[in-house]
């Protein structure tokens, strides 16, 4: 951009002068969207694992998402009810995005596989490894998404996406071999790699979505399909209810209000305004934060390499997805 005093014609005798152009306002909201994301979903690994040793795997997913719909049913009435006060002169235009028809069914796809499955796979996955290693193995959805685009959608595979997935994987084979924490699980290691196929077609599904829905009404229906998804683990949830301490307690409910409902109500607002690499770029950050409040908070000391797989995997993913 050429600078001001070059452009800015000459000054004329009485004439007023002429302010510079103001500079460009940074993208603020969404920038503080995509930071609250990361930092309550990071929560959400530590808050699985925190939870997880008196709420089986089923049962803590359908509270968290029964603590979800609540919070996001409400959400959507308080917003619906405020909508219809500021109607005083004339409505405000509908959304273009509205005009073609909500795919309600897959709206229940996506909530079904994200809230129901990913939720399920993940909590069984840290019942078996630690916050860190079922973090650093979810972050590597990203690869999984740029490998779906070559299969699926015709991309290209370029030389850097096919050295990122080697690189990355390279660091997943690393933390698998080893475990964060000085001892590996087979079985733990693979239901965090489930959790990472179903978190990437999750959001592949809902970048495409977002250009017919909103992003407040796709979170709150795909709760709604993931909470019923999961009824069937309703008799274990009542008895596990009975038994568990307090503090599990709210943290399952924590899990459901922070990370799934405010959280995903953040990141659809930031996948509905920045294109899907980039905003799941923005996840590159989950890993490392969620180590620091596992190590912080649970004591879970990441051995060192482990540490050197989990930074090899983010190099690998940085190189696949950056432009």
């Amino acid at each position: 951009m050429t600078s001001p005093e070059i452009t800015a014609p000459a000054r004329v005798a009485g004439d007023t002068p002429t302010a510079p152009p103001a500079e460009q306002p940074r993208n603020w909201p969404i920038i503080a969207a995509a930071g609250t994301t990361v930092l309550l979903w990071a929560s959400a690994f530590v808050g699985i694992r925190f939870a997880g040793h008196d709420y089986s795997p089923g049962a803590m997913a359908l509270g968290r998402m029964v603590a979800a719909s609540v919070a996001l049913s409400a959400f959507v009435a308080l917003t619906a009810a405020a909508r219809r006060r500021s109607r005083r002169a004339e409505p405000a235009p509908a959304d273009p995005r509205h005009r073609a028809g909500r795919p309600l069914g897959l709206i229940a796809l996506w909530g079904v596989a994200w809230f129901g499955g990913y939720n399920v796979a993940l909590n069984a996955a840290e019942r078996l490894v630690d916050a860190g290693t079922a973090a650093l193995l979810v972050s590597v959805a990203p690869i999984l998404v740029a490998v779906a685009a070559v299969l699926v959608l015709g991309e290209r595979l370029t030389r850097r996406l096919g050295l990122g997935v080697t690189v990355a994987f390279a660091g997943v084979a690393l933390i698998a071999a080893s475990g964060f924490t000085g001892h590996a699980d087979a079985l733990g290691v693979t239901l965090a790699v489930l959790s990472a196929l179903l978190y990437a077609f999750g959001v592949l599904l809902q970048k495409r979505l977002l250009t017919r829905v909103d992003a407040v009404t796709m979170t709150w229906l795909g709760a709604l399909a993931g909470t019923l998804a999961l009824l069937p683990f309703a008799p274990t949830l009542l008895a596990e209810l009975a038994a568990a301490p307090l503090p599990a307690t709210l943290g399952t409910l924590y899990l459901g209000v922070f990370p799934t409902a405010i959280g995903f109500l953040t990141w659809g607002y930031v996948l509905s305004h920045w294109t899907a690499g980039r905003t799941t770029a923005a996840t590159y950050l989950v890993p490392p934060v969620t180590v620091l409040l596992s190590w912080t908070l649970l004591g879970e000391v990441p051995a060192p390499l482990a540490l050197a797989g989990g930074a090899l995997s983010l190099a690998g993913v940085v190189l696949a997805t950056r432009r």
